[in-house]
């Protein structure tokens, strides 16, 4: 057995406290380190589905300052500075080394908590979106603050409380005490300002377009423009397919690029509308179910209908689906919704009729056939760009960045000249 007096300098030098501050230091280093690690790496993160709320935040310009450093990164940093300062905190640490890192430790908290509130803004007012791993870390980073200021209000000061020491011991100087209890107030003040200047720079530095792309080794289906959904012209010597899902929130933000783009090359470029429901009843290629694509499959299959029926129609509709009339930020339009705006516009016969023809599902399949040869590698996300044999997933902030991205990734040319 332990002896009693062993036992002793053990839970005086870890008490619950310093457990839970490890513990809690220790799991957010992992949940940083497993985002810094998926930022990098890319592809898709376990239970958060390509197009999915936690893939929109994880892919936002917000997981990254200026399109470079991963917020995630820095957070791996605190995290890791913090399991360091933890070490030192315990009555075997000589004074002045538990005072310098129950400051660092006061310090990082105050940035980490900042940060957290920040992220948290982010998702429920800009991105309208949430990422349970983010958030999992958020929530831990403001459990560690408590857990450091509480303690440190109870025992910092010039010759801080011994761990295991009652909670109502004093300092015998009451001026020690009253600085060390201000330092324990100011000094995550300062992390907060730490946490406030990374915000500004999120907000000022806005990152580049940023994208993905490749190349298909097999033989792609070609589209014949004259058949299928366009934006711009038929006769366009440049036909870039275009992969997409209504419920998806990047290919909505895409949407209203396409007539700019197509503007500017001046007839010479036209996008042919692939609807790619990444929902596994009409998609081989998707593995499991999300909630937010279970009606893609449908609303797909009725806006290919529309345009059966009536091509200048189906604008109308498509614009209807990508756009918001109330709120701040885009949703995608109900099931129910559609299909009434839909007989507004056809009428029901008309709908009815084109519904049921068998081209929808043809060129569905030829849409999804598309998406399947494009997705080695774990390139799955969408919207997706092909043109001939070379794809790429575009992340453009405007017109500019899209038209820059054609050229780099696809091989077009330069619209003005």
């Amino acid at each position: 057995m332990v002896p009693y007096k062993e036992r002793h300098c053990f839970h005086r030098s870890w008490p619950w406290w310093r457990w839970l501050l490890t513990g809690l230091s220790t799991l957010g280093l992992v949940l940083s380190a497993f985002l810094s690690w998926h930022y990098l790496a890319g592809g898709s993160v376990i239970g958060c589905s390509v197009g999915s709320p936690c893939d929109q935040v994880l892919t936002s310009r917000w997981s990254a300052i200026g399109g470079v450093l991963p917020v995630s990164a820095l957070a791996m940093g605190a995290y890791m500075a913090m399991l360091a300062a933890s070490l030192f905190v315990g009555p075997a640490a000589e004074a002045s080394v538990r005072r310098l890192a129950w400051g660092a430790m006061l310090v990082i908290v105050g940035a980490i908590a900042g940060s957290a509130v920040w992220f948290m803004i982010l998702q429920k007012w800009v991105i309208g979106a949430y990422c349970p791993y983010c958030m999992s870390a958020h929530i831990t980073g403001l459990l560690l603050a408590v857990v450091v200021i509480r303690q440190s209000l109870m025992q910092y000061d010039d010759n801080p409380i011994d761990a295991a020491a009652s909670i109502h011991d004093v300092s015998s100087n009451p001026s020690q005490r009253l600085v060390g209890q201000l330092s324990a107030v100011g000094l995550p003040i300062a992390g907060l300002a730490m946490a406030g200047i990374m915000a500004v720079c999120q907000v000022v530095c806005i990152p580049p377009a940023v994208y993905q792309d490749g190349q298909s080794q097999d033989n792609l289906p070609v589209l014949d423009p004259h058949t299928v959904p366009l934006i711009g012209l038929a006769d366009a010597p440049y036909i870039v397919s275009l992969l997409f899902d209504y419920n998806c929130s990047h290919c909505q933000q895409l949407h209203f690029m396409l007539n700019e783009v197509t503007r500017r090359y001046g007839g010479k470029l036209a996008f042919a509308l692939c609807p790619t429901p990444l929902n596994k009843q009409c998609n081989p290629y998707i593995v499991g179910d999300a909630d937010e694509f279970k009606d893609s499959c449908e609303l797909a299959k009725i806006a290919l209908s529309v345009w059966l029926a009536d091509r200048e129609a189906f604008t109308v509709f498509e614009n209807w689906l990508f756009s918001f009339e109330t709120g701040d930020r885009w949703h995608p339009r109900g099931l129910d919704d559609a299909k009434i705006k839909v007989v507004e516009l056809i009428g029901q016969a008309k709908f009815e009729t084109a519904r049921a023809d068998p081209w929808i599902d043809r060129y569905m399949q030829t849409s999804t056939r598309i998406y399947g040869d494009t997705i080695k590698g774990g390139n799955s996300a969408i919207p997706k760009l092909v043109f001939g044999s070379r794809w790429v997933i575009p992340q453009p902030y405007d017109a500019d960045d899209l038209i820059l991205i054609l050229q780099e990734s696809l091989g077009l040319p330069n619209p003005e000249l």
